[in-house]
């Protein structure tokens, strides 16, 4: 079921020990409460589905779905 309201992109972080991937979702300023704007249910699936592969350390999947920013070990 679709919210009703205004549709706007909005650039999410997921972030594990390895990875950070930028992801852009969209997010909906519904009309019965335009203070917050809010997810529905097929971002939210996709923002889970990024987190799981940057777990497993899929970086091509990671690159076609967003931004991947990988961490390196600081010098000592």
């Amino acid at each position: 079921m679709r919210i009703p309201g205004k549709r706007v992109p909005r650039t999410r972080l997921v972030r594990t020990d390895r990875f950070v991937v930028a992801v852009e979702v969209e997010a909906v300023i519904p009309e019965d409460d335009p203070s917050e704007p809010c997810f529905e249910s097929e971002a939210v699936q996709l923002l889970r589905r990024v987190a799981e592969h940057a777990k497993r350390g899929d970086v091509a999947w990671l690159r076609r779905h967003g931004k991947v920013y990988q961490a390196i070990e600081a010098p000592a």
